[in-house]
Parts: C-alpha cells; structure tokens; sequence
C-alpha cells in the first residue's frame, strides 16, 4: 500500500513537473528567441524530455506493482485512451526538441542567429497543442479511475 501511494505521488509530480515545463516553453516562446531565451529553451526541454522518460518508468512500476494491478490497465478503454494521448504528446515533442537543437548549432555557428519569427510561432503551436493533450490525458485519467474497465 505504501509502494502504490508513494509510485501515485510521484507519478502526478512529474506530471505536473512536465507541465510546468512545456508551460515555461510557451511562455518563452511568446516573443524573439536570443541566446538566452534560446538556452532557457533547451533547459526547459532537456528537463522535460527527463521528466517524460521518469514518468514512463514510474507509470509501468504503477502498472507492474501497484495496488490496481496489470488487469485494470489492460481492459481499461480509457487508459488506451490516456496512453495514446501521451504517445501523441510524445510524438509531437520530438518537433521541439529538433528544432531547438537546429537553433543552437545555428548560433553556435552565427553568434546574430535569430530563429525566423514564423517558426518560433510554429513551435509555440506545437507547444500548446501538447499542452490541451495533456489536458485530455487528465479527462482521460479521470475516467479511468471513475469508469474502471467500463
């Protein structure tokens, strides 16, 4: 009981971690990215994509040793349906990352780089459509504790 309430506690810190930080990349990406905002960036992210790969790793301890057992996940509609939302966010991550990797070389080659303001636009959309995601995966959650296997 103990192992389940302390895996439930660190999985929704991390959670709320992870959205702390794609909140903190849409706010930055609101105006000019420069060197610093740049680097703030790449903080934000790396700190995100280590929160991501925690969270995957304490999810499945949930699943694996937690009180619910593999069965509740299993036949679980709703958490198919959370587990696909987070592969989407996942998957749209990778956009980001890649993109403010190609920002840092650029200004690790050219000390004026300033990334385009129409792709600055582009990610801070990428950011805030994982971020309403997120907020299905909630909705999501939620039902699943409910709903159980339906």
């Amino acid at each position: 009981m103990q192992t389940d309430f302390a895996l439930a506690s660190l999985h929704h810190l991390l959670v709320y971690a992870l959205i702390a930080m794609l909140v903190g990349e849409s706010v930055l990406l609101r105006g000019g990215v420069d060197r610093t905002t740049l680097q703030r960036l790449a903080g934000l992210d790396r700190g995100y994509g280590i929160c991501a790969m925690l969270l995957i790793v304490v999810g499945i301890c949930r699943i694996t040793f937690g009180i619910k057992g593999y069965d509740f996940y299993l036949h679980n509609p709703w958490f198919h349906a959370k587990m696909t939302a987070f592969v989407l966010v996942g998957l749209l991550s990778i956009l980001p990352t890649v993109r403010l990797l190609r920002w840092r070389k650029a200004l690790a080659a050219n000390p004026s780089f300033l990334p385009d303001a129409a792709e600055v636009g582009k990610l801070r959309g990428i950011v805030r459509f994982e971020l309403i995601l997120i907020a299905a995966i909630f909705v999501f959650a939620a039902a699943m504790a409910r709903y159980g296997g339906l």
